[in-house]
């Protein structure tokens, strides 16, 4: 019998200056913008703080510096 795990998914995001804070139903997680990805790290404020969380919850948009990241797998690298 295969198992399925439920995905991980976002209810929210919020940025500060030092992290991505993921929101999910069982709480928040705080990810330093240099584990999120290189390219966040070198990331001005303006350019982090205009993150789309998308509708299902699945990923997150960055439309300034054209960066996607899926919630599931950002997770898990920063466990």
């Amino acid at each position: 019998m295969q198992s399925k795990t439920k995905p991980v998914l976002a209810k929210a995001i919020e940025t500060t200056p030092e992290a991505l804070i993921v929101i999910m139903e069982t709480g928040s997680v705080s990810i330093p913008w240099e584990k999120c990805s290189e390219r966040l790290a070198h990331a001005s404020l303006v350019e982090r703080n205009r993150a789309e969380l998308s509708p299902s919850g699945y990923g997150i948009h960055w439309p300034l510096i054209d960066e996607d990241l899926a919630v599931g797998p950002l997770l898990r690298a920063n466990a």
